[in-house]
């Protein structure tokens, strides 16, 4: 991690999001828990390196007590940008005095749900059938993912922030 810095996004900085969100989910929406998200929208934190390059991004807003973090996604995995996101996202929350971060992922990602529990999440939910039900709002969602998968459930984590 070292060397990266997590801010916000600046609107200069839109395009490169915008290509790490295209490679990551094939455009700029996601769909979770039945909802479907416009990723430019969103409040949007950013890992740079120490030339202002654009490493990574976290989207997220705001959900009752909670920091919902809706998308995050790093150029290259394993260099620490997804791990720096997390925790400036974990702060954020802090700061603004909420209860938990959390997310969802797929029943099928396997490197997602190893990821995120090695940083503290614990995994509180299941939503089986979710995936099948976002189908209907991004058809190009695959019938199976990572690892031969079957792709069905959502699968809910979450880091409490309050002592």
């Amino acid at each position: 991690m070292d060397g990266i810095t997590v801010r916000p996004a600046r609107p200069g900085e839109r395009t490169a999001v915008d290509a790490l969100h295209e490679r990551e989910w094939g455009g700029p929406y996601v769909i979770a828990h039945d909802t479907r998200y416009d990723l430019r929208t969103l409040p949007t934190l950013v890992a740079v390196d120490a030339a202002g390059a654009v490493l990574g991004a976290l989207a997220h807003h705001r959900d009752g007590d909670g920091l919902e973090v809706v998308s995050v996604v790093a150029g290259v995995p394993g260099g620490g940008v997804g791990t720096a996101l997390l925790a400036a996202a974990a702060q954020t929350a802090r700061s603004a005095g909420l209860a938990r971060l959390w997310l969802i992922t797929s029943n099928d990602n396997l490197r997602a749900l190893r990821f995120y529990q090695r940083r503290g999440l614990r995994l509180v939910g299941v939503d089986p059938g979710a995936v099948d039900r976002a189908r209907r709002l991004k058809p190009e969602i695959p019938l199976t993912g990572e690892d031969g998968i079957p792709l069905h459930d959502e699968l809910i984590l979450e880091l409490r922030t309050a002592p």
